[in-house]
């Protein structure tokens, strides 16, 4: 999974989501089959909803389904991982404090020798120059630097943001926000930030096939490959899979099970690696005595 596809299936994308659509959009199923969960007690009455999102879709891609609108019409609630999506000032605020941080190497000199004409070109399309990074950590530089890597979608197709839109008027709970999300990344090694910087170059030559697969797997409802794409390339790093999966799903959890117990039917909607896989959010909230039911 190269490390875009990884910040578009696991973040809000809040400085990393810049990129202009390819030429060609992906080859999306006529049918999409969002993932969708509805959550049930042990006397078998109805808990909540999960729905796994992405956070950013090329224009014209459909997702929605019957199941979806119905789950989105009934909630009480809507849990995201951050409330309120559009507030840059909010973002920078709490991008800022941890990235920027006086005193580091340069930064050629994080990359691989043979990586270092293409990360130089990445830099010359954005508004700093390279001894800007002087001052910036190395997280901070990738996801910047993903601003140039043309990705093919949009966060403002995101899943999350039109869901809040629908529950506009309704409650909307944040489950973390951009500042702990950004925390993740500060608590990350210096080795663990390189290869993010790295894996930014590498995707930068990726050609849109590869990009377009997490999308691809998304619509058609593949559990099974998206579980995948968690343990493929920079995720098959283990401290990065535990910073960037498993706390942060063991850290959402006792708000959730708060959630489900409080009678307001919550619609959980989260970035879709987050439910799958073992150590995901279903088999999680299924180890509590929940029974999690798959729609389609």
């Amino acid at each position: 999974m190269t490390i875009r596809a990884a910040i578009l299936a696991l973040l809000a994308l809040l400085v990393a989501a810049c990129g202009q659509p390819d030429k060609e959009p992906p080859v999306a199923p006529d049918d999409p089959n969002p993932l969708l969960w509805e959550i049930a007690r042990a006397d078998g009455t109805s808990a909540g909803w999960l729905i796994g999102t992405i956070h950013a879709l090329p224009d014209g891609v459909e997702w929605r389904t019957v199941s979806v609108d119905t789950a989105i019409a009934q909630a009480g609630v809507l849990a995201v991982e951050i409330a309120d999506l559009d507030d840059q000032r909010a973002v920078t605020s709490a991008f800022k404090p941890l990235a920027y941080s006086p005193g580091q190497p340069p930064l050629l000199s994080r990359v691989p020798a043979n990586q270092r004409e293409r990360l130089t070109a990445l830099v010359d399309d954005t508004p700093y120059g390279l001894d800007d990074f002087r001052g910036i950590e190395s997280w901070g530089a990738a996801l910047i630097l993903s601003q140039s890597v043309d990705t093919g979608a949009d966060a403002a197709n995101g899943i999350d943001r039109a869901l809040i839109r629908d529950f506009n008027g309704r409650r909307v709970v944040e489950l973390e926000g951009a500042a702990r999300q950004f925390a993740v990344f500060d608590g990350l090694s210096e080795r663990a930030q390189r290869a993010m910087l790295g894996a930014i170059v590498e995707e930068a030559e990726a050609d849109s096939d590869q990009r377009q697969r997490p999308i691809r797997l998304y619509l058609q409802g593949d559990e099974a490959g998206l579980a995948a794409l968690t343990r493929e390339g920079l995720l098959a790093d283990d401290e990065i899979r535990e910073a960037l999966l498993e706390r942060r799903n063991a850290a959402w959890m006792p708000r959730i099970i708060r959630l489900l117990e409080s009678d307001s039917h919550p619609l959980i909607a989260v970035g879709a690696a987050h439910m799958v896989g073992k150590d995901g959010l279903v088999a999680l909230i299924a180890a509590k005595g929940y029974t999690v039911r798959r729609v389609r």
